[in-house]
């Protein structure tokens, strides 16, 4: 077909791409002596009048979406040429080369420039699916995004073509339903006709793991329709856990959409996570527990809340009412002695108001005070906060700093006389020289189930392993 004038207008450069009744061509527009990018579908023995209909609205959509990402409409016409019969869509040209010819020649990609690309198609999907009603591509995949060329640190401009696949919502619910998509990047959802706005995150998901792996998503292992790709990829765990969640099979456990996925990987250029709660990757929150945990792809932070008024703390705001009681007495009494002999006897009374505001301090926290446990990409806190106080035990370590995970069970040690004392469980995590420390004792941490569902979530998150000094496993 080089050389053929389609249209009266539109001059065959180039054959781009061809499948079964299609054929994509590179044209120069004679009027505007512009490179154009003509879809031809043509009648033939393996026409499908389903094909017409998915042709027909690529067109219409191309026509109603205005984004520089995404391939402008220019024309829609009929083919009538003694050699070909059929439709033709004609679109602006975009110089660059699809991710899978980048992939064939042997180019590879690192984590911070998988990141530059997904934000990238994430801010397209939430136009797309922003739309009313929301457009849903369908067929992401490397063979349908371009990428320019490296400007600087950026690895260049980021589009997403071939929308002959797509879907509208309202063409879900008011006509039949057409499977498309390509094996791999289908999520379980699209297999059955049904696809939403998720499904578009699946398929990106996938994307992106093939960017980082070199290998199709089909050809990966798979556990409980899961792609297993956590060994072939040099990947840190927060993004790694990241790109679980864009391919989780479960609507109910994947994110819901590409503004969801994008706030929790950040607004720029992925390193900067605002706050989002996700789905438990492994071991649920216990039923009746207050803690609150928030994790995205790159900050976690745990919550205790106060324990509150109960049994056991009534013993200890009596006895420090009491003890500060009589040392107020003896301190007044000490002062209303004759100068200087009050002086000895008033400084001796400090260690003991110490003891006393410490007891009163921990009365008062146990009704009134959190603890804060914060990491983020720059650093990992332990905060004690009670009202406007803020205390930091141990002082913020850098977040590369961590190095073990340690989970210790309740257990019992010697006492004097050979009597047992129960310790409670503790868990804590080790940066450097600092070790930050919850244990069963802490706040409004109710159980032991409790401190083994942040340890697996911290094991989870911090891609670390649980080291446990005692000997036996966690369930």
């Amino acid at each position: 077909m080089i050389g053929e004038i389609l249209g009266e207008r539109y001059e065959v450069q180039q054959l781009l791409g061809k499948k079964a009744g299609r054929r994509t061509l590179l044209a120069r527009d004679l009027q505007t002596q512009e490179l154009v990018v003509i879809k031809l579908l043509s009648f033939g023995g393996d026409f499908e009048w389903d094909s017409l209909k998915l042709f027909e609205r690529e067109a219409e959509t191309l026509k109603s979406l205005s984004h520089p990402l995404i391939p402008q409409y220019l024309n829609y016409f009929e083919v009538n040429l003694p050699t070909i019969k059929g439709f033709a869509l004609v679109q602006t040209y975009i110089p660059a080369k699809t991710l899978e010819q980048y992939l064939q020649s042997g180019r590879t990609f690192t984590e911070a420039e998988v990141k530059q690309i997904a934000k990238a198609l994430l801010e397209i999907l939430i136009y797309l699916h922003g739309l009313y009603p929301p457009v849903i591509h369908r067929d992401i995949k490397p063979s349908n995004i371009l990428l320019g060329e490296r400007s600087g640190n950026s690895v260049g401009q980021v589009y997403l073509v071939d929308f002959g696949s797509v879907q509208t919502v309202l063409a879900t619910e008011t006509g039949t339903r057409t499977v498309v998509g390509t094996y791999g990047y289908m999520p379980p959802e699209q297999f059955g006709g049904r696809t939403v706005a998720a499904s578009d995150l699946y398929s990106l998901g996938a994307t992106l793991i093939y960017l980082m792996t070199g290998t199709h998503p089909a050809d990966l292992p798979q556990k409980d329709f899961r792609i297993q790709f956590e060994q072939v990829a040099n990947l840190s765990p927060s993004f790694s856990n990241w790109l679980k969640w864009m391919i989780e099979p479960s609507l109910e456990g994947r994110f819901s959409s590409a503004a969801q996925a994008m706030s929790t990987t950040g607004s720029a250029s992925l390193d900067k996570p605002q706050a989002t709660t996700l789905p438990a990757l492994v071991v649920s929150k216990p039923d009746g527990s207050k803690i609150q945990l928030t994790k995205n792809w790159d900050s976690l932070e745990i919550i205790i809340p106060p324990s509150g008024f109960h049994e056991s703390i009534v013993f200890t705001g009596f006895f420090a009412i009491v003890w500060n009681s009589f040392i107020l007495f003896w301190t007044i009494g000490a002062l209303s002695a004759p100068f200087p002999v009050n002086i000895p006897f008033a400084l001796f009374s400090l260690p003991f108001w110490s003891a006393g505001f410490m007891m009163m301090y921990k009365f008062i926290f146990n009704l009134f005070g959190s603890i804060y446990l914060r990491l983020n990409p720059e650093q990992i806190t332990l905060t004690w906060e009670l009202f406007s106080w803020k205390f930091e035990r141990p002082r913020p370590s850098p977040r590369q700093s961590i190095n073990k995970l340690v989970y210790i069970p309740k257990h019992f040690t010697k006492g004097s006389k050979d009597t047992k004392v129960a310790v409670p469980a503790q868990l804590y995590i080790c940066s450097g020289l600092q070790k930050y420390q919850i244990s069963g004792n802490d706040g409004g941490i109710k159980s032991e189930v409790e401190l083994e569902w942040l340890a697996h979530e911290l094991s989870e998150w911090l891609g670390l392993p649980i080291t446990n000094p005692m000997g036996s496993e966690l369930s």
